[in-house]
C-alpha cells in the first residue's frame, strides 16, 4: 500500500508539473549568479611582509602559500643562477641537516617546498606551530653547500643535453628570444656556456639580493584563529630581516614585426613541425576589453569547440590538437600565442589554415551560441573555484598584485555575460596582430621548406639558439655515376665488409633505457638468430623485484607481444613481415630493384645519403653518412601512417664489426644505450 501511495503522489506531481510547463518554449535564462566572496583578513609585519588570512574550519588542515612580489630579473651572462638556486632551496637549513628536515616533514604528515620566488607548506591543525617553524626556517636560513651548487649544476646540464632534440623546448626557446629579445626577461634562456659562467658565490649573491622579506605575501587559508595565526607568524617570520630595496627595471613590451614573416629552425630529426603564429601583446586584468580578449581567445583555440581545433584536427586531421593562448601581466607585456604540432608534409597547410582561422574571428562576427557557450564555459569554472577556500585567497592575492577593483572578482560573472559579438570582433583585432606576426616553425627542412615557401610569407632561418643564419643547403646534388646500390656496399665495407657480417648467426645485446620521467632506467635485452628468429624484452627493477614491462618474441612461425600480463598474438601481417627477415644484417640482402637513392639530406647535422627501401611492398627510409658510410637514420611508417624514426650514432668496434652504442626514437623521446654486444653465443630455438 505504501508502494502504491508514492507512485500516486509520484504521478500528480509530474501531471502538475507538465500542466505548469509549455516545453515547446525555451526558458529563460535566469540573472547572472551572484558570487559574494569572503574577503581574507589582513596584517603586515614590520619587515615589509603581508598576510592574508581566510578562516576556513570544515577540515582540520592548513595551508600556507608564500609569494615574493619581485619584477622580472635579467640575469644575462649567468643565466640559470635563478634556476640552480630555487633547486637548492629547501634542502634543509643551517640548523637542521637535510635528511633530519625532510624525516621531520614525513613524520608530522606534512609538506614544505621553498623556491626561488614562492613557497607553500601544508600541515594537519594539530602540528601547525611544529611546521610553521619549520616552513619558517627553511624560508629564512636555507642550508646552500657549494656540494649541492655542483649536483644541481650537472643535473641542469644533462636537463639542457636532454633537450637538444626536444621541438617543444626548441620551439619554446626560440619563440621568446624573437618575440622579446634575447637580452629581455621573457626572452633571455639558460645555455651550457651560460651555466659555465656561473659560481657558487654567484648563488649567495642572488639570495642576499633578492631573498628578501620586503615585498613577501603570505596568503594562510584552513583550520586557524586570526589572532593565534596572527601572533605565530609573527614570532616565526618576525625575526627576518629585512633587505636593501631592489630597484630593478620593469619589462618593456618588444615591437612586433613590420611585416608577416615565418622563422623557421631545421631540426634534421624532427618527425613532425611544431608551429607556433605569435605577436606580443599589451594587455592587463584591468583593462576594459580583458574579458572580451578571454571569450576570442576561447572561440579561437581555447579547446575542442574552438575555431583551431575544429579546422586543423575535426576536418583536416593534421593534429591531435590545435589551441591558442593569450596572455596578460601586470606590466602589459606578454603574447598571443596560436599553434599546433602537425606531420611534415602539411606543414604549409596547417600554417595556412591557421592564418585563415585567426583572420576569421577579426573579419567575421562570432556565433551567438560559440559565444553563449564560451561563457557557460568561464561561469561554470568560477563557481566551482569559487567554493575553493583556497582560490579565494589567490583572487585577493591577484587583487594586491594586479591593482584591482575590490570588487572585481565579485562582479566577474557580469562582466563575462556582458560581452557582446561586437566587443569579441573588436578584441580579437586588437590583440590578434595577424599583419604583424611571426610565425615560427621547427621542423625538418628537407621535408617541409619547399613547401612553405609558397605560402607567401618571407623566411628567415635561425639556429635552436635563436642566431640568424644563411639558408641551409637541404638537398645536396648526388655525386655523377653513385647509386644507392654503392651507397649499401659503402656501408657494408663501414661495418666490417661481407665476410665479418656473412659469418654473425646470433646477436645479444643488452642496452639501458632513457625514459622522460621515469624513476628508473630500464634494461633492454635483445637476441637475433639467422635467418628471422628474434626477442625483445624490457625489465626494471622496481622495489628490489626484476619486472617485465615488455617483451616480443618471434620463433620463425608465430610471435606475440606480452605487456602487462596481456599476451598479444602476431597478426597475419606481423607473421608475415617477420618471416621475411633475412638475417640479422638486413643491407647484406638488398637488390637493386628494391633501392633509390634520393638526395643528400642533414641527419644530426652531418650530410646522409637518403635511400628508399622497398621490400615485400614495405617502404622505409634509411639514412648514411656521406662521410663515414654508418648508417645514422631510419624512417618506417607503421599500420597508423605515423612515421617511426630510429636515430642512431655511437659506433664501437665489436669483434672487426662496427655496431652502433646508441640509438634513439625521437618520436617516443626514447634512448638506449648499449652496454653489451654478444655475437655467435649460442641460442637455443626454445629462447623464442
Amino acid at each position: 500500500m505504501k508502494k502504491i501511495i508514492l507512485s500516486f503522489i509520484a504521478l500528480v506531481f509530474t501531471l502538475s508539473i507538465n500542466a505548469q510547463l509549455d516545453r515547446s518554449i525555451m526558458p529563460k535564462g535566469g540573472p547572472s549568479p551572484k558570487i559574494k566572496l569572503d574577503k581574507p583578513k589582513e596584517f603586515k609585519l614590520k619587515n615589509g611582509i603581508r598576510v592574508l588570512v581566510v578562516e576556513n574550519h570544515k577540515l582540520p588542515r592548513i595551508n600556507y602559500s608564500l609569494r615574493f612580489d619581485r619584477k622580472p630579473i635579467v640575469e644575462g651572462e649567468k643565466t640559470g643562477v635563478i634556476s640552480l638556486l630555487g633547486s637548492m632551496l629547501g634542502n634543509g637549513t643551517t640548523n637542521i641537516p637535510k635528511d633530519d628536515f625532510n624525516e621531520e616533514v614525513d613524520f608530522l604528515g606534512a609538506g614544505i617546498n621553498v623556491g626561488f620566488g614562492s613557497g607553500f607548506a601544508f600541515t594537519l591543525t594539530k602540528n601547525n606551530e611544529k611546521v610553521l617553524d619549520l616552513f619558517s626556517d627553511a624560508v629564512i636560513n636555507p642550508l646552500l653547500t657549494e656540494e649541492e651548487f655542483e649536483k644541481e649544476k650537472d643535473k641542469l646540464i644533462e636537463g639542457l643535453k636532454s633537450q637538444k632534440k626536444d621541438i617543444d623546448a626548441i620551439s619554446g626557446r626560440v619563440g621568446d628570444a624573437l618575440s622579446y629579445g634575447k637580452s629581455h626577461a621573457y626572452g633571455e634562456f639558460i645555455s651550457e656556456q651560460t651555466i659555465d659562467n656561473i659560481k657558487f658565490e654567484d648563488i649567495l649573491d642572488y639570495h642576499a639580493k633578492y631573498f628578501i622579506p620586503n615585498n613577501v605575501y603570505i596568503v594562510v587559508i584552513g583550520d586557524v584563529n586570526y589572532k593565534e595565526v596572527k601572533s605565530l607568524i609573527s614570532e616565526k617570520f618576525g625575526v627576518w630581516k629585512k633587505g636593501k630595496p631592489i630597484n630593478d627595471p620593469e619589462p618593456i613590451l618588444t615591437d612586433n614585426v613590420t611585416l608577416t614573416e615565418i622563422n623557421f629552425v631545421d631540426l634534421p630529426t624532427a618527425t613532425q613541425s611544431a608551429i607556433q603564429v605569435t605577436n606580443n601583446v599589451n594587455l592587463k586584468m584591468n583593462d576594459e576589453d580583458y574579458f572580451a580578449a578571454l571569450m576570442a581567445n576561447d572561440i579561437l583555440g581555447g579547446g575542442g569547440e574552438g575555431y583551431l581545433f575544429k579546422n586543423l584536427r575535426e576536418d583536416k586531421g593534421y593534429t591531435y590538437g590545435a589551441y591558442s593562448s593569450l596572455g596578460s601581466s601586470r606590466y602589459g607585456v606578454s603574447k598571443f600565442r596560436a599553434g599546433a604540432k602537425v606531420r611534415n608534409m602539411v606543414t604549409d597547410s596547417a600554417v595556412s589554415e591557421i592564418v585563415k582561422e585567426i583572420s576569421r574571428i577579426r573579419l567575421e562576427r562570432v556565433d551567438s551560441e560559440l559565444l553563449k557557450n564560451a561563457k557557460a564555459k568561464y561561469v561554470g569554472s568560477f563557481i566551482r573555484n569559487a567554493e575553493n577556500p583556497q582560490t579565494v585567497a589567490g583572487y585577493a592575492l591577484n587583487i594586491k598584485l594586479n591593482n584591482l577593483e575590490d570588487d572585481y572578482y565579485e562582479s566577474y560573472l557580469e562582466n563575462i555575460n556582458s560581452v557582446s559579438e561586437a566587443d569579441v570582433k573588436k578584441a580579437a583585432n586588437k590583440y590578434f596582430k595577424i599583419a604583424n606576426t611571426r610565425i615560427v616553425v621547427v621542423g625538418k627542412g628537407s621535408d617541409v621548406v619547399a613547401n612553405l615557401e609558397e605560402v607567401g610569407f618571407p623566411i628567415n632561418y635561425y639556429d635552436q639558439y635563436a642566431n640568424p643564419i644563411a639558408k641551409p643547403i637541404f638537398n645536396k646534388a648526388i655525386p655523377e655515376g653513385l647509386t644507392a646500390m654503392k651507397v649499401i656496399n659503402n656501408y657494408i665495407n663501414a661495418v666490417g665488409g661481407k665476410k665479418n657480417l656473412n659469418s654473425i648467426n646470433t646477436l645479444v645485446m643488452k642496452a639501458n633505457v632513457t625514459i622522460p620521467g621515469a624513476p628508473f632506467v630500464p634494461e633492454a635485452t635483445m637476441r637475433q638468430k639467422f635467418p628471422n628468429k628474434y626477442s625483445q624484452k624490457i625489465e626494471a627493477n622496481m622495489q628490489g623485484q626484476t619486472m617485465t614491462l615488455t617483451k616480443t618474441t618471434f620463433n620463425g612461425e608465430r610471435g606475440y607481444t606480452e605487456m602487462q600480463g596481456q599476451r598479444i598474438e602476431f597478426d597475419e601481417k606481423q607473421i608475415e613481415d617477420s618471416k621475411n627477415v633475412k638475417g640479422i644484417f638486413e643491407e647484406l640482402y638488398y637488390s637493386a630493384n628494391q633501392l633509390e637513392l634520393v638526395s643528400i639530406n642533414s641527419v644530426n647535422y652531418q650530410d646522409a645519403y637518403k635511400v628508399k627501401v622497398i621490400v615485400d611492398g614495405n617502404e622505409s627510409h634509411r639514412y648514411y653518412s656521406v662521410e663515414t658510410g654508418f648508417l645514422l637514420s631510419s624512417e618506417e611508417t607503421d599500420d597508423n601512417n605515423n612515421v617511426i624514426t630510429t636515430n642512431y650514432g655511437d659506433y664501437q668496434s665489436v669483434e672487426n664489426i662496427m655496431f652502433p652504442f646508441f640509438m634513439e626514437l625521437p618520436g617516443q623521446k626514447l634512448e638506449f644505450k648499449t652496454t653489451s654486444v654478444i655475437f655467435n653465443k649460442e641460442l637455443k630455438d626454445s629462447s623464442f
